[in-house]
């Protein structure tokens, strides 16, 4: 259960949030920021005053216009540490505490957007891994392994290893580097089983076309073609 919400009638009715595309928070995962605009500015500095909690939400759209419809569907997060640079931003660190859905966004005087938050949907995203049994976490850390290795690229083996399951899917699907349509699409799992199985889609996705580009799998009359 979270340590400050027992339940989801504890979180705010109206509340602020921060559209941000490509942007994923999911409850107990972690998001760094960077705040430098003035409205989210004064945004995250009223939430410092009001519970420290304030929503991270996508744009409806891929590059959508300022003030654009947001998705329909976003996470509630608390401010779990900041600190200030010389140069007057923010550097932020959110801890997700449960999704939200949109009820309808609200005419403020604020700089900065807020909506009608419905958490009734999303109460079990208060209680820690629900559902983590039925994670597929043998195929997510294989394909893991073998976009890393694709990639060139390390990971800390004995933290994953360490990692209870909702950790690692919640983490790797905040970090993943897929767009707008994906992330929400992660977001809006309704397991966490079925989170992991998005995650390792998309990724064996990108491993194949990875293979395509570089005339792994293709027919040998064809790889003379890829340069």
């Amino acid at each position: 259960m979270s340590a400050y919400y027992e339940t989801v009638d504890n979180l705010p009715e109206h509340l602020p949030v921060f559209p941000l595309e490509g942007g994923l928070l999911l409850p107990r995962g972690q998001l760094p920021l960077n705040i430098f605009e003035p409205r989210y500015l004064s945004m995250f500095e009223d939430a410092l005053g009001r519970g420290r909690v304030l929503g991270i939400i996508q744009p409806g759209d891929e590059a959508a216009e300022e003030g654009a419809p947001l998705q329909q569907v976003g996470c509630v997060g608390r401010i779990t540490s900041f600190s200030e640079t010389e140069d007057g931003r923010m550097i932020v660190s959110l801890t997700g505490i449960a999704r939200f859905r949109v009820q309808q966004e609200l005419q403020v005087l604020t700089p900065y957007r807020q909506v009608e938050a419905d958490y009734r949907a999303y109460g079990s995203d208060l209680i820690a891994d629900v559902g983590a049994l039925d994670v597929n976490r043998d195929g997510l850390v294989d394909v893991l392994r073998r976009y890393l290795e694709a990639n060139n690229m390390s990971a800390d083996w004995e933290a994953i290893e360490q990692s209870g399951n909702e950790a690692l899917v919640n983490s790797l699907s905040i970090i993943s580097p897929y767009g707008l349509k994906e992330k929400q699409a992660l977001l809006e799992a309704e397991t966490l089983a079925e989170r992991a199985e998005i995650l390792i889609a998309l990724t064996e996705m990108v491993l194949a076309q990875m293979a395509m580009a570089t005339g792994r799998g293709m027919h040998p009359s064809d790889r003379k073609s890829v340069v």
